[in-house]
């Protein structure tokens, strides 16, 4: 194991208060609900770039910067801001996760390989993956193992943290560009196709993968998240709609996004409302979708230029986690 050696100056160089948020209320068409909004926290690291967030049982946010390759840490609670610096220079941090033992997972992007930092000590370990897993995507931590998906290398992939080996599963779809991971409530994985107008699900047991495709040729989902019931949701980037797929029956049901056909839907997520919340990148505004009602109310994001590529829940607060990347923010959302 491997601490940055950034870790080892003064506190003061390490640990930073972001300055202080700020809020924007909605627009869109009320449900009923107390009217949501968004908090910002500027990120003090010059360029930071936090491409994904994650959040651990004790509500502090953990994000990656993708362009310095720094694990950051934010505690909500004080707007203190510590990060590490990957071991690896250079790994371009992407996908973020907390297991449930409080281990920070993420999958270096640019060089291959998993990292694992102990929040209790800030040591990151890293575990390099086979040459094919050239471009680690998503990272989902899951019945003790570490899945992944590799974008460029079309392939997904699980990492036995125990024993440190590392198995490979290539999409038999050219080009398919797998991207978005989630764990439904069965224990399945679903897996975006971001390449092709396809959803794959996973079968942990032995890695196997059965596709469902989507109707429109053209329709590509990006991020997806599973609901209560199993319902699949996801972003369909390209044709600005939010998609529905029951797996019982294959049936997908699409809904127009608020934005428009060039909103470019990203980041999704499963409040603890029971809405599903996703991010129109392409409008710098929030989505509030109600499954029961079909309606949707919408949130302004305060800064533009932002794009949620993803976004994290803390069930236990009832908030909503961005990462506003494109600005250096990450942001709140109260959903109570």
């Amino acid at each position: 194991m491997t601490r940055s050696p950034l870790l080892r100056v003064a506190p003061v160089v390490m640990l930073s208060l972001a300055p202080a948020p700020r809020s924007l209320g909605p627009s869109g068409t009320p449900l009923g609900l107390p009217a949501p909004s968004i908090v910002e926290y500027p990120l003090p690291r010059a360029k930071a770039f936090p491409h994904d967030p994650a959040v651990g049982a004790d509500g502090i946010v953990w994000y990656t910067d993708q362009a310095n390759s720094y694990i950051g840490r934010l505690d909500p609670a004080t707007g203190k801001v510590t990060d590490y610096a990957t071991p690896t220079p250079a790994s371009g941090p992407h996908g973020i996760v907390v297991a449930p033992d409080g281990g920070v997972w993420y999958t270096g992007n640019f060089t291959a390989r998993l990292g694992r930092l102990d929040p209790a000590t800030g040591v990151i370990k890293e575990f390099p993956l086979p040459s094919e897993a050239r471009d680690p995507h998503t990272p989902l931590f899951h019945q003790g193992k570490v899945w992944f998906t590799v974008q460029g290398g079309n392939l997904y992939g699980v990492l036995d943290p125990t024993s440190g080996t590392t198995k490979l599963y290539p999409v038999a779809t050219p080009r398919a560009r797998p991207y978005g991971l989630v764990a439904a409530p069965d224990g399945m994985i679903w897996m975006a196709l971001f390449g092709t107008n396809q959803i794959g699900r996973i079968n942990p047991a032995d890695g196997s993968l059965k596709i469902f495709p989507l109707p429109a040729p053209s329709s590509r989902p990006r991020r997806l998240v599973a609901d209560s019931h199993g319902i699949v949701w996801y972003s369909d980037y390209a044709r600005g709609k939010l998609g529905r797929l029951d797996p019982a029956t294959g049936q997908v049901r699409e809904f127009a996004s608020p934005g428009g056909d060039g909103s470019q839907p990203y980041g999704i997520a499963v409040g603890t409302d029971g809405r599903i919340w996703y991010d129109e990148s392409g409008t710098d505004q929030i989505v509030a979708f109600d499954p029961a009602t079909e309606r949707a109310e919408t949130v302004k994001i305060p800064t533009p230029g932002s794009v949620v590529r993803n976004m994290a829940v803390d069930s236990t607060r009832a908030r909503l986690w961005l990462a506003l990347s494109g600005v250096q923010r990450l942001g709140r959302i109260d959903l109570k």
